[in-house]
């Protein structure tokens, strides 16, 4: 494809959604342009501000925690991944509130409670906690908040 032709392409896609500067080398790879003219469209597209990878990573953070229910490790682990600067996925990560995310992972424990056949406290405990962490939650704050869940629970069948 012709420079011009990818660059237009590439500038439509970037006004589609964000995206990072390597999704979009590798869609400039992948239309047969050189390593030059791949680093010019980049650069063209970064002054234009089609592309910003700070940017990307705000946006990024907030769709994967608030509409996958992603933890902080899932999510630092992806942009890394993506060749984000270590400070902008920081920055990025520091904008999620810690009631909210702890809120979240709360929220994913109780349906994934629901979702256990098994009446075994232990078998229970560890499902759970092997599902968030599979979603990218601390240890930490998992063990806490299952522990909270499971005490909960407990007390409520004492009561009842």
């Amino acid at each position: 494809m012709e420079y011009n032709k990818a660059l237009y392409k590439a500038a439509a896609l970037c006004s589609q959604q964000e995206r990072c500067t390597s999704d979009i080398r590798k869609k400039l790879v992948n239309w047969e342009l050189t390593e030059e003219e791949c680093n010019q469209a980049v650069d063209y597209l970064t002054t234009e501000k089609y592309l910003d990878d700070e940017r990307f990573a705000f946006y990024f953070v907030r769709d994967k925690f608030r509409f996958n229910g992603w933890g902080k490790i899932k999510i630092k682990y992806q942009l890394k991944q993506k060749g984000i600067s270590s400070v902008f996925i920081d920055n990025a990560l520091d904008e999620i509130d810690n009631s909210e995310y702890q809120t979240k992972l709360a929220e994913l424990l109780h349906a994934k409670k629901k979702q256990i056949k098994n009446k075994d406290y232990w078998k229970t405990k560890s499902s759970m906690a092997r599902f968030a962490q599979s979603r990218g939650f601390e240890p930490n704050l998992i063990f806490n908040c299952i522990d909270d869940i499971l005490s909960d629970e407990s007390k409520e069948h004492i009561d009842n």
